[in-house]
């Protein structure tokens, strides 16, 4: 399909001319220059560009849901009417019921306060005419549709109790309540792992050809536009800088920034650290059970999230630890830190924790660092990222004056590659990629020895995740940490680590050197693994 043919047959949705500018402190903002975007019924369209090149931002002004700061200028046309600047009363018959959009971070978008039935039951009330007992019926269908098992009893549940994957297909249940005409799905596989990702682009496919709805998929990662996509829009810096059909964009791109982002990967191996080197961290027999259902005359099941659990991790050491969500991956880095109860012995720097109290923990808190996967919902909306960076040093080097606090926050800002000028700036106006980096620089302004890093590249695309390897890499060599490093994405793992432990059920199945894993794994279940990240993706059929 060209872009003439799309033009031709009149598009769903037409994006034509449209600029975002937001007012901050320091000045204007341009996040959006002049794009011209359009997609046709049962078409798949994706945005792809790096962190902060304004895809997000376009399809958010293009829905109505800018910040407070934002202002925008041009055409949004929705079946040929113009809605960009609609009262919201009016936008809101339109936008949840005909244009839908799936969020990034599923568990911010979640109320953790409300069951999934409430969740999927509202917007069919507040824009489709349901009543509450038609949306209830409505809701029990919409989780059957996205596959999710045993959906009568996920409906009485909380966000926290579903897994990543789980959480993802709810958020697509709720954008399709309301049988819409064009679905929005910013970057919806970001934090998933390679199986569990290819599930729910399988289930997107199959729900698009079903539904006949147009889809528009934001991403930063080519591998999967690459499955999905009928047309590809680049965008940079705010503007489109190329478009055409999937196919030929991806095999022979013109302009050179796409050339860059197709050929961007993290790259280079960690240097094996000597067995001679102390023991930072130490678990032996660790596992950690979670009581589940149960109630009135019912007695409460156990889930073993971790099981029988050994490792160590010496001092200028990667240690990943990689596996399928729910795997126990993050359950087992918060109770080695001593945010979760556990059995088994924890060691660190030498000192039994396992048993140690709120009062014992907190002078090593400062030693210990956590880099949470979701960086929106662990950066408070209402400080600056100044005041986010500094937050720690106010508890733990209480004795600093203002002025040195701010001295502090411009020289790890400026490790972490972000202008120090932005401190005065509020989370909402980060990309998801510069958010992380202000999660990374909270964390190393307090010079910690060991940083568990749970996730931390999985929202940023190739080229961001290289600039975080390597300074990782350098933040490690200069101060000598160590790093736990969790994840999903096992060509960053492979970079960044000189260990790896694979982990399925709560359990390790094996484990030993990165190269000795990569190119001679043991198990069945680390080879799988393996070929779901390297395979040459194929497109899925349906498109």
């Amino acid at each position: 399909m060209t872009v003439k043919d799309t033009n031709d047959r009149g598009a769903v949705l037409d994006i034509r001319r449209l600029t975002v500018d937001f007012d901050t402190p320091t000045g204007t903002v341009k996040a959006v220059r002049g794009v011209d975007i359009s997609v046709s019924k049962g078409e798949t369209v994706a945005i792809v560009g790096e962190s902060g090149s304004g895809k997000s931002q376009t399809m958010m002004a293009a829905m109505g849901l800018l910040a407070e700061n934002g202002r925008t200028k041009g055409e949004v046309l929705y079946r040929g009417d113009d809605i960009l600047g609609l009262p919201a009363k009016r936008l809101n018959r339109i936008r949840g019921a005909k244009i839908t959009m799936i969020f990034q971070e599923p568990m911010t978008s979640l109320d953790p306060l409300y069951t999934i039935e409430r969740q999927l039951c509202e917007p069919m009330v507040e824009h489709g005419g349901y009543s509450w007992s038609a949306a209830k019926k409505r809701a029990l269908e919409l989780l059957q549709l996205v596959q999710i098992p045993s959906p009568e009893g996920k409906l009485k549940g909380y966000p926290h109790e579903l897994s990543g994957g789980q959480r993802q297909r709810v958020m697509i249940a709720m954008s399709l309540a309301n049988d819409p005409d064009v679905l929005i799905a910013d970057e919806p596989t970001t934090a998933l792992d390679v199986t569990t990702q290819a599930r729910i682009l399988e289930l997107l496919a199959d729900l698009q050809k079903r539904l006949g709805m147009a889809v528009v998929f934001i991403t930063h990662d080519l591998g999967i536009v690459r499955q999905i996509a009928d047309r590809v829009y680049v965008m940079k810096d705010g503007e489109v800088v190329e478009e055409g059909e999937a196919e030929s964009l991806l095999t022979s791109p013109k302009h050179p920034y796409t050339k860059m982002l197709l050929d961007a990967e993290p790259e280079g191996r960690k240097d094996a650290v000597p067995d001679n080197r102390p023991i930072v961290l130490e678990g032996q027999k660790l596992s950690v059970a979670f009581d589940i259902g149960g109630g009135f005359l019912k007695a409460p099941q156990v889930l073993k999230a971790v099981d029988d659990v050994t490792l160590t991790v010496r001092e200028g050491q990667t240690l990943g630890i990689v596996g399928e969500s729910g795997s126990g991956k993050s359950t087992l880095g918060r109770a080695l830190l001593q945010l979760l109860p556990h059995q088994g012995r924890v060691r660190f720097s030498g000192h039994d924790i396992s048993n140690a109290g709120k009062r014992e923990m907190r002078p090593l808190r400062r030693e210990m660092q956590l880099v949470f996967q979701d960086p929106f919902g662990s950066l408070s909306p209402r400080m600056t990222v100044g005041q986010i960076v500094t937050e720690g040093l106010l508890v733990h080097e209480p004795g600093l004056s203002a002025k040195e606090r701010d001295k502090r926050a411009c020289k790890v800002l400026e490790e972490v590659s972000l202008d120090p000028v932005m401190r005065n700036r509020y989370p909402h106006e980060f990309s998801g990629g510069q958010r992380q980096r202000i999660a990374i620089a909270r964390t190393m302004v307090l010079k910690p020895k060991l940083v568990v890093l749970d996730e931390p590249t999985s929202a940023l695309d190739r080229t961001i995740q290289k600039q975080i390897v390597e300074l990782l890499r350098k933040l490690q060599a200069d101060h000598g940490l160590t790093y736990l490093f969790i994840s999903h994405d096992l060509a960053v793992v492979r970079a960044l680590a000189d260990q790896v432990m694979v982990m399925q059920h709560g359990r390790i199945v094996e484990a030993g050197e990165t190269e000795a894993i990569f190119e001679h794994p043991v198990k069945d279940y680390t080879r799988e693994l393996i070929a779901a990240a390297w395979q040459n993706l194929e497109p899925i059929s349906g498109n």
